[in-house]
């Protein structure tokens, strides 16, 4: 089901909210509700892979709370690997079974060993990257003592299956909503409740008005990169780069603004990332809960920058090549995890040198660094991100009607707006809401703007990882 579509604004969700805030319904049934909104939300795509969300549901809690009644640490140790491996064996069976058969049957190829394997059609669960690595953080925390394990399951099937935030993130620990779910109030905080439509309706309107928009434009030329010359290659570029920020800010702002009607309060995902003066600061500000996980549960327990530079520099190209790896299964994603480790390695190398770059460069020069990986992230195959690279650089040719290239003034109008948009103006965050009568105004054009514009289904670009 999609934020962004006439069912789920118009009947799922006021149905939810409506049942969701009326007085006379305990703690246990809410909760039971909320499950139920969310396996049904869940299940609309493909109502097989409710039966998967509450397997890895029932495993991990069954495992945490094990965690925290074992006496010795051989326990401990093996129901922490109970969720280690059912979780990273449902990633690897649903995610990565195709790519390892086709990556393997190259190299024999290649070898000509013989000896190929099958490759497999593997539907992907929508979500899986995102509940899985929940679930694993809650049985880890518990492992560490940094956690409680949930009161009930009927709390933790509430927290992993949270729909708001279900599908695409931001990545909820359970320290985050524990005491949230122990103490739902009876009655809405209008405040927050405004604040949630505020976030809602600003988050759609960052989907459907601007990432939507650039899309029709960007579109039509990563379709055709072989036709790709210095102008149209530089637009496809930097118009999916606008693409892929406005899509998943706008939907990571969505789920803020829906836990907020619900009275749940979700930590921040984006902070004007390409404001960053470096690779760094980007890692900060970008999908910042995937960030803090990754240093959390992978860069530290590595040993993280505490045994010496190179032993930090390889942890953190170990943690980029898996992060990347982690996006997608396919060698791009590697590549481009690769890319962002060289790049972190580069950074943290010139910090010991205290050599330091004026913002006006060092942002600009960030920028442009992270663009340049945006093409391995989206070209579908390694040849794509070539030819791309090679148009980029002028290798294939110039346009000759160069402002008309990608498609008129228009195009480059939209564009220098969202850029406008992303370097000059605050992000949601930062922007003090107050109800009153010109929030108000402008919140229903853009919520009537986007409604109009729902005749097009829209998925979100994060759903595919």
């Amino acid at each position: 089901m999609l934020f962004n579509s006439y069912f789920f604004l118009f009947a799922f969700l006021p149905i939810v909210l409506l049942l969701w805030w009326t007085p006379q319904i305990r703690l246990s049934g809410r909760l039971g509700l909320l499950i139920l909104a969310s396996y049904l939300f869940y299940g609309w795509w493909d109502y097989r892979f409710v039966s998967l969300l509450m397997v890895s549901t029932l495993v991990d809690y069954v495992a945490g709370k094990r965690l925290f009644e074992s006496q010795t640490q051989t326990a401990r140790r093996f129901y922490l690997l109970v969720s280690m491996f059912s979780n990273l064996g449902l990633l690897a069976f649903f995610k990565y079974c195709g790519f390892f058969a086709s990556s393997w049957n190259t190299i024999v190829d290649w070898l000509r060993m013989g000896g190929t394997m099958p490759i497999p059609e593997i539907i992907l669960p929508v979500g899986i990257s995102f509940y899985t690595f929940q679930t694993m953080s809650y049985s880890i925390d518990i492992y560490r003592h940094q956690a409680k394990p949930a009161c009930s399951l009927l709390h933790f099937a509430a927290y992993v299956s949270l729909f708001p935030q279900l599908i695409a993130g931001p990545i909820v620990r359970y320290s985050d909503v524990e005491e949230q779910l122990r103490s739902i109030a009876k009655s809405p905080n209008w405040d927050l409740f405004a604040s949630g439509i505020f976030f809602f309706v600003c988050g759609m309107a960052q989907k459907i008005l601007l990432a939507d928009s650039i899309a029709a434009k960007v579109n039509p030329l990563w379709a055709d990169t072989a036709n790709l010359q210095l102008i149209t290659a530089w637009y496809a570029t930097l118009g999916y780069t606008c693409q892929l920020y406005f899509d998943f800010c706008g939907y990571s702002n969505m789920a803020v603004g829906l836990g907020y009607m619900l009275g749940f309060r979700f930590p921040q995902n984006f902070n004007s990332p390409y404001k960053s003066a470096n690779i760094s600061e980007f890692w900060r500000r970008w999908h910042m809960t995937l960030s803090f996980w990754l240093r959390d549960y992978l860069f530290i327990p590595l040993g993280g920058s505490r045994h010496g530079h190179l032993f930090t520099l390889r942890n953190l190209m170990i943690v980029m090549l898996l992060g990347g790896l982690w996006h997608g299964a396919g060698w791009t994603f590697v590549l481009w995890g690769a890319y962002h480790g060289l790049l972190l390695v580069v950074h943290n190398v010139f910090r010991t040198t205290h050599f330091r770059l004026p913002t006006w460069i060092s942002i600009p020069t960030t920028f442009l660094a992270v663009l340049v990986g945006w093409v391995l992230f989206r070209a579908t195959s390694l040849n794509e991100a070539i030819t791309v690279y090679a148009s980029l650089v002028g290798q294939r040719g110039i346009e000759v009607h160069v402002w008309e290239a990608p498609g008129g003034w228009f195009a480059w109008g939209l564009l220098s707006v969202l850029l406008a948009i992303v370097f000059a103006m605050p992000n949601l965050w930062q922007i003090r809401f107050r109800p009153s009568l010109p929030y108000l105004m402008a919140l229903a054009v853009c919520f009537v703007a986007c409604v109009l514009r729902f005749d097009a289904e829209s998925p979100f670009l994060y759903f595919q990882f």
